[in-house]
């Protein structure tokens, strides 16, 4: 013999020009085990395991999903629950000075809806930590489209009733009798079916799903939640989009009414907040993978949720609460 045994985790490589008693011991390929002393060939573990450090026997992976637990997912859900609470805050400030002009000036009940859908926006991020299961995943996609058609619904309506309410400023134009309180409410639902129906029909036809995914040639199982149909899943972020795309015209068109019954301006602002966030948000959405193209997902709500809540009510509570002196009728109509 001129050459040592062989140790489990690795192989016999014999020596060219040299006796057969003659090799070299080489260590099994990444993924691979040999749990024998002078092991010719070396053993492929299944997918679902892994060689240990060793590789001398093959383990169960690990299985990664974005938790609760880890300090991303910490980080999420703590401005998830701080957007809601915000949401909440808001709302609650409205409600105690509902009657004061500003307020009032700026469609409550559409204001109040929206205040609410936010809150629903941010929870819904919470529905993306933890490990992935087939109910969690048919509810996830269809919470999220759904939430924000809502909100953009509200958006759009509130800027459509701008623009009407200085229209009707002419004399013998009677058109906010068709777009009255009624009507805004019937708007709302009506945006909002049809993503209904849209996501009805992805979750008939083929659901999101929890997939583990062992293609990877590593020590992890990787649990995520596959769309199902992609025409689904991009159908419901393209009419989000197309909802945000005629709710910008409307408020660009309304931006120069006057200022003090006017929020267009706002809503303009945090239009193009939505889109810069959406339209970032694509290209490392499907460049990602695993538990940060969850992150990158569950951002991209926040963001955008947050974008809206501050651009749009962040200026009114700054003069209900700071600015009293202005929250007068007196002062609403100066302009």
């Amino acid at each position: 013999m001129c050459s040592q045994s062989c140790l489990p985790g690795t192989r016999k490589a014999r020596q060219k020009g040299k006796p057969v008693c003659c090799f070299d011991c080489i260590s099994c390929a990444e993924g691979e085990i040999s749990n024998q002393t002078d092991s010719i060939d070396c053993l492929t573990c299944s997918k679902e395991t892994w060689p240990n450090q060793a590789q001398d026997r093959c383990i169960p992976k690990t299985l990664e999903f974005l938790s609760f637990q880890e300090p991303l997912g910490i980080i999420l859900w703590v401005f998830s629950a701080f957007g809601a609470c915000a949401a909440l805050a808001v709302l609650c400030v409205f409600v105690m000075y509902r009657k004061t002009p500003v307020v009032r000036g700026n469609n409550i009940e559409l204001s109040f809806l929206l205040l609410l859908f936010l809150c629903a926006c941010f929870l819904i991020g919470l529905t993306f930590l933890g490990k992935p299961t087939d109910w969690l995943c048919q509810i996830r996609y269809p919470a999220f489209g759904i939430s924000f058609t809502l909100c953009i619904s509200c958006i759009l309506a509130k800027t459509v009733v701008v623009l009407m309410a200085f229209r009707a400023t002419i004399p013998g134009n009677n058109v906010m009798k068709w777009f009255g309180p009624v009507k805004q409410r019937s708007s709302v639902i009506l945006c909002t079916c049809v993503q209904a129906l849209i996501c009805i029909i992805w979750l008939t036809t083929k659901p999101p799903l929890a997939s583990y995914n062992s293609k990877f040639m590593s020590e992890t199982i990787i649990v995520e939640c596959s769309v199902g149909s992609e025409i689904g899943f991009w159908c419901v972020l393209g009419y989000v989009g197309l909802l945000a795309c005629l709710c910008f015209l409307m408020a660009f068109l309304a931006r120069k009414l006057p200022d003090n019954f006017n929020e267009a301006k706002f809503i303009t602002f945090s239009m193009l907040i939505f889109f810069a966030v959406w339209v970032t948000f694509i290209p490392v959405y499907v460049s990602s993978s695993g538990k940060y193209m969850v992150a990158v997902h569950v951002f991209a709500i926040l963001a955008s949720a947050f974008g809206l809540l501050m651009c749009i009510f962040a200026p009114k509570c700054y003069v209900v609460l700071l600015k009293p002196e202005r929250n007068d009728k007196k002062h609403m109509m100066k302009k």
